[in-house]
């Protein structure tokens, strides 16, 4: 069966250099080109990941920064409540709210946290209208300030820095699964070497399996009748397939063999001409 695979694999006449060179070059590009996928999908893999991890570390900071930016605003209207003087009232630069909103949603890719941000900009807006009341009601001393600020602004800002945290939530949630992903990947990327490692392991078992059927073992088969015609004088008949150098060796050293024989066997007859001539002069000169 295995010869039958490896005449398959080598069809065509090749010398024993030739098919070893073929064979470890055969492994060599599998290897080379296991790696290469196996770098190229890491990687992909790693750049796509890398930049949702990015995008939701940015979207985190954005968000941390709007809720600071509330918490301050809210902690000076907070200071001057009881006062009655309206220029004490602190402004809120709600364009650069709105922008740094703008750009945590373009971020955003799924649909929660795109209805989480939604959810914040409205409870921002219902934050911002109430605070425009202080203005009349800092001034208005029929008013209780502080019952104002806890009873109407204070469950706004609430509502608001609950939805924050809820974005929040989905964000770190979303880097949770984009983290993971990353792991995924890496263990997706690295499955071509590890098929490769395996196929080359193979291969260098299949050309080990090759090397010692095609050549170890004739090699010791020659070796053996000659040692068995050496000291023996058995003939010398070992025969095998094949098209390569070795199956000349082993015809040129039959031959050498055989000539050996045949010279052996013409001296061995030229030794007893010789020894009959002497004794047959032998006996002539008896009589």
């Amino acid at each position: 069966m295995l010869k039958n695979l490896f005449k398959r694999i080598f069809p065509v006449r090749m010398s024993m250099s030739a098919k070893l060179t073929f064979s470890l070059g055969a492994i060599a590009v599998i290897l080379l080109l296991s790696s290469i996928i196996s770098i190229m999908e890491y990687r992909r893999m790693s750049d796509y990941v890398s930049n949702l991890i990015a995008a939701n570390i940015n979207c985190i900071n954005i968000a941390q920064k709007l809720a600071n930016e509330s918490d301050s605003y809210n902690l000076q209207l907070l200071a001057i409540v009881g006062e009655h003087d309206p220029s004490v009232i602190p402004r809120v630069d709600t364009g650069a709210f709105l922008k740094e909103y703008d750009d945590l949603k373009s971020t955003l890719e799924s649909k929660e946290a795109s209805a989480r941000a939604d959810s914040v900009i409205y409870a921002y807006s219902a934050y911002m209208l109430t605070s425009l009341e202080f203005e009349k009601v800092i001034v208005n001393d029929f008013i209780d300030n502080r019952a104002w600020y806890f009873k109407r602004l204070q469950p706004r800002y609430q509502r608001l820095r609950e939805d924050i945290e809820k974005l929040n939530d989905v964000i770190y949630m979303e880097l949770k699964e984009n983290s993971q992903t990353f792991q995924d990947g890496f263990y997706r990327s690295i499955i071509p070497g590890v098929v490769s490692v395996g196929a080359g392991l193979l291969l260098v078992l299949l050309l080990l399996m090759f090397i010692l059927i095609y050549y170890v073992r004739p090699l010791k088969r020659m070796l053996s009748g000659l040692h068995d015609y050496q000291t023996a004088g058995r003939k010398y008949c070992y025969e095998f397939e094949g098209d390569d150098e070795l199956v000349h060796l082993n015809s040129d050293l039959s031959e050498l063999i055989e000539e050996n024989s045949e010279l052996k066997k013409r001296v061995s007859r030229l030794r007893e001409e010789r020894e009959k001539l002497i004794e047959s002069s032998s006996a002539a000169k008896e009589l």
